[in-house]
C-alpha cells in the first residue's frame, strides 16, 4: 500500500512539473520568438542594432514604405515618403505621421515587417517609434521617425542577391489597457503638434 502511494505521489509530481513547465514555456514563448525572429529575420522581422557600418557601399537600393491601421484604432497613419534610394550600409531616417481622429487620448502599438520575407535579417533598425507605445491626445498629429540601413551582406547571400527593393510595413493596433500606459513622445522629430 505504501509502495502504491509513493508511485502515485511520484506520478503527481512529474505531471505537476510537466504542466508547470508547459505554462512557463507558454509565457516565455512570445518574447523568445520575438528575439529569435529579430536575430534570424524570420517572417520578415527586421534586425535591430545600435549603429550602421562605418562605410557604405556604392550599390543603390530602394526601400518603400507602407502604413496600416487596425479598424479598432481611430487613427490616420501614413508614411511621409513613398520610397527612399540609399546605398547598402548607409543609415537613413524616414518619417511616418499619425493623427488621432477621436475625441479622447488613444495609445497605439505598431507591429512591423519587411517584404520580401527572406531579407528580414538584412533590414536593420537602429531606432524606431515602433519600439514603444505611442499615446496621442484628441486631434493630435505627430511625426514618428525610423532610423535604418540595409546590411551590405544582402549581396553575399545567394538567396537574396536578386532583391533590389524592400518594403517596410507597419500596422498600428490599439493598446487595450490604457491604465498601464504612460504617454510616450518621440524625441527629435520635426513637426510634432500638441
Amino acid at each position: 500500500m505504501a509502495n502504491v502511494r509513493q508511485k502515485n505521489a511520484k506520478t503527481a509530481v512529474v505531471l505537476f512539473s510537466v504542466v508547470a513547465g508547459m505554462i512557463g514555456l507558454a509565457f516565455a514563448s512570445v518574447p523568445l520568438y520575438r528575439i529569435f525572429c529579430q536575430t534570424t529575420g524570420l517572417a520578415g522581422t527586421p534586425s535591430i542594432r545600435s549603429q550602421a557600418p562605418e562605410k557604405a557601399t556604392d550599390i543603390d537600393f530602394k526601400v518603400r514604405f507602407d502604413a496600416n491601421v487596425n479598424t479598432e484604432l481611430a487613427w490616420k497613419f501614413k508614411p511621409l515618403q513613398k520610397e527612399i534610394t540609399l546605398k547598402l550600409g548607409e543609415e537613413r531616417l524616414a518619417f511616418y505621421e499619425a493623427t488621432n481622429l477621436s475625441d479622447k487620448t488613444i495609445t497605439g502599438s505598431a507591429v512591423f515587417n519587411v517584404t520580401p520575407l527572406k531579407i528580414g535579417q538584412y533590414f536593420v533598425k537602429i531606432d524606431c517609434f515602433c519600439f514603444t507605445e505611442q499615446a496621442l491626445r484628441p486631434g493630435e498629429t505627430v511625426q514618428m521617425p525610423v532610423s535604418f540601413y540595409v546590411d551590405p551582406a544582402i549581396y553575399e547571400d545567394k538567396n537574396t542577391r536578386d532583391v533590389k527593393t524592400i518594403t517596410l510595413s507597419y500596422t498600428f493596433y490599439p493598446v487595450k489597457d490604457e491604465q498601464k500606459v504612460s504617454a510616450v513622445r518621440p524625441s527629435a522629430t520635426p513637426g510634432n503638434k500638441g
